[in-house]
């Protein structure tokens, strides 16, 4: 089982930034790699970004150049930093993690982005 909690959300104004955090706990030796989706309301859960166990990321195109996903092995912590943010940005965001083909996922944080 991988527990995982994130924070860093929050309301800022276009082209401001914002760091959002996620802490694994558990069996982390176990997570395959992790990443964030987010969802705007009424839409599906879009796939945002990806970092491997290796530190390989991975981003959708409509994210990249802005967003940063990184690590800290030593915290269990992955971070999504969100720079020249957009009102299209607004959305609960999601951190998630591969365990060995099962999905975990965090409880979501809402990003809101006004105009």
């Amino acid at each position: 089982q991988v527990r995982l909690v994130e924070s860093g959300g929050g309301l800022v104004q276009a082209g401001g930034s914002l760091r959002l955090s996620c802490a694994a706990s558990g069996s982390i030796f176990s997570i395959n790699y992790m990443g964030w989706y987010r969802q705007a309301p009424g839409n599906q859960r879009d796939w945002v970004a990806t970092i491997t166990n290796g530190g390989s990321t991975n981003y959708a195109d409509s994210v990249k150049g802005r967003f940063t996903m990184s690590r800290d092995n030593a915290k269990n912590t992955v971070y999504l930093q969100m720079n020249s943010l957009k009102p299209e940005d607004t959305a609960v965001y999601f951190c998630y993690a591969v365990v060995r083909g099962d999905n975990y996922w965090g409880q979501g944080t809402q990003v809101t982005v006004s105009s």
